[in-house]
């Protein structure tokens, strides 16, 4: 039986129905469908979003349900991303899928695409890293990417060759399921990105000479709409509300190099989603947002009208992005505005707010550790302070490139490691730096990373830069143990972990000069990354490997000779584009960073 627009279909005995999100700005309504779903229906309401699907006895799909381990089996959406030498797609795909073809029309570059936060459930072929899990797509070529979305929330993919998602190649995904807070409709996606009307290739030129300089922003973006810093945006985000309703905002940090502040004006937010998890919800009036972090927020169409801050009687509101202290880069002297979006109640207005900023603290952080309390819980094995898989430092090598493990990785695009998984050692470029054994499958695996603010002893060669740095790591939600601003509290025993139901995401913030002590459970193999998200990081290798049940990885693609043809066949048609030379943008060097 579906359920369309209050209509029932009875030919019809499985759930399908339009998604609780409603139209989008196109007018266009995602319709939801679950064709093997025979005799159940779907039990999701403005006023009970917890409930998603109701089976025959007392089979269901909830916002309580394990969806790592059990999730509704829906039907294949087939997309194709054509990326070309064109200016941003700030509004990308807004809907779940599991078979994408990445057509690559571009001139000088390969590239892939990366499903963020996707876990890619034994299909490590399909991460979309170049140097780990494929060559490149070469120029003319394609490549489709097929996997299981088990999660739902809001993500992006971008790609994952070197620079070129700072240039544009992002955009949203979103997986409809449950939600642990009540609303009635949903917008668009929110993209908000740091921006350069300079190519990152360009800018990247500028930390490669012998005095470098810092590559620097000079733009804010929200999905794609935006002006140079340093001015009045006179091109804007808008958005339109009914007084009285409440929307889901599903809002995701896309930069660069600069960790945001949102927030509207006179307004408050319910966060009920970090990243892929749902958790217990929260009123706030602003989030913090990493890059590669997202929220779902349920947005309360009730202005707040107080003595100091009273209500506009025009309903016109600012949305705000506001760059966190020490965790953006911008040109002196082009700091964004921060006005860069406008929340209207009456859409023909043209009117530009006269509201104000509440006046929060800037600094650059996540929320809260003790709000972000998963709805499905996690109970991690406790192990005592001192013990863990691997700890590592966070650092520049001779000032010149950042490090995670032992040495910078340094991708080989025409020798990914999936072509190397026989190996039972590796060249140090590429920063295999963590060994999760077949032996730990389902074991709990524990890292500590610290950032200190000065050489350490055991390195007396590395530097330590006094930033932040958001952690991603690829194949698994992490849970997080403990997070703080002095790394110097776990050599002395001063953290107590959490292992109660910890917060868990796929990106967490290491302050500058503390620490992050995280724990995933082995229960995925393949060769995940772990880098920063900061791009011009990232490009400095601040990233390594987590090789993870490396014989059972083997067996998979033994038993599917399928997938690893098509990917000897990605890098046969990237060996030949890449060995004429007339095709390299750069005649002397083509790779002048780590790759990913």
């Amino acid at each position: 039986m579906t359920f369309t627009h209050g209509h029932s279909t009875p030919e019809i005995d499985y759930p399908y129905f339009d998604s609780p999100s409603g139209p989008d700005q196109d007018g266009k309504v995602f319709t939801c469908n679950y064709t093997d779903l025979k005799g159940w229906k779907p039990c999701t309401t403005k006023d009970d979003r917890s409930c998603w699907l109701k089976g025959p006895g007392d089979q269901n799909f909830t916002i309580n349900t394990d969806y790592e381990n059990w999730w509704p089996i829906g039907i294949t959406r087939e997309y194709h991303l054509n990326v070309t030498d064109q200016s941003i797609n700030g509004d990308g795909v807004d809907n779940p899928f599991g078979k994408v073809t990445v057509h690559n029309h571009l001139k000088y570059n390969g590239t892939t695409i990366h499903w963020h936060g996707l876990r890619q459930l034994e299909t490590f072929e399909m991460d979309g890293v170049n140097g780990v899990t494929q060559c490149p797509i070469a120029p003319g070529d394609s490549y489709t990417y097929t996997f299981r979305a088990l999660q739902y929330g809001t993500s992006w993919y971008h790609s994952h060759y070197s620079l070129q998602y700072a240039d544009g190649l992002a955009g949203p995904i979103t997986i409809y399921g449950p939600s642990s807070a009540p609303f009635d409709e949903g917008r668009n996606p929110i993209l908000i990105t740091d921006w350069s009307h300079r190519s990152a290739f360009q800018s990247w030129q500028r930390e490669l000479v012998p005095n470098p300089t810092r590559p620097m922003m000079n733009g804010v973006l929200i999905n794609g709409v935006g002006n140079f810093a340093g001015s009045f945006p006179r091109e804007r985000f808008n958005m339109t509300v009914t007084k009285g309703k409440k929307y889901v905002l599903r809002v995701i940090n896309t930069s660069v190099d600069t960790t945001w502040i949102f927030s509207i004006d006179n307004h408050n937010f319910t966060v009920m989603s970090t990243d892929f998890v749902p958790i217990h919800p929260y009123s706030v009036s602003h989030i913090v947002l990493g890059i590669g972090q997202r929220y779902h927020i349920v947005l309360d169409a009730n202005p707040t009208n107080t003595t100091k801050m009273p209500a506009n009687p025009d309903g016109n509101y600012w949305v705000r992005t506001v760059g966190a202290t020490r965790c953006k880069g911008f040109e002196p002297g082009n700091e964004p505005d921060e006005r860069q979006g406008i929340l209207r109640y009456n859409a023909s207005s043209k009117l530009v707010p006269t509201t104000f900023r509440e006046n929060y603290s800037l600094e650059c952080r996540d929320e809260a550790y003790d709000r972000l309390s998963p709805v499905y819980e996690w109970n991690v094995d406790p192990v005592k302070l001192n013990y863990t898989n691997s700890t590592f430092e966070i650092g520049l090598d001779n000032f010149t490139w950042w490090a995670f493990g032992e040495k910078p990785l340094w991708l080989n695009f025409s020798n990914p490691t999936i072509l190397n998984l026989k190996n039972t050692t590796w060249d140090p470029d590429y920063a295999v730096d963590l060994v999760v054994p077949d032996e730990k499958k389902d074991k709990w695996v524990y890292i500590a990373i610290t950032a200190p603010p000065a050489p350490m002893v055991s390195k007396p060669n590395r530097g330590f830069a006094p930033v932040a740095h958001p952690l991603h790591l690829h194949g698994h939600d992490f849970a997080l143990l403990a997070q703080g601003t002095n790394f110097t509290d776990l050599a002395t025993g001063n953290v107590t972990l959490k292992f109660n139901n910890p917060p868990r995401r796929d990106v967490a913030l290491l302050p500058a000069g503390g620490y992050l002590v995280v724990a995933f459970k082995a229960d995925n193999p393949g060769s995940w990354p772990f880098h920063c998200h900061i791009a011009w990081h990232a490009s400095s290798d601040l990233a390594i490997q987590i090789l993870e049940q490396q014989k059972l990885l083997n067996r998979i693609l033994d038993q599917y000779p399928e997938k690893m043809k098509e990917v000897n066949r990605v890098c046969d048609e990237w060996n030949k584009w890449f060995k004429n030379d007339t095709n390299h943008w750069n005649a002397h060097i083509f790779q002048d960073d780590s790759g990913i």
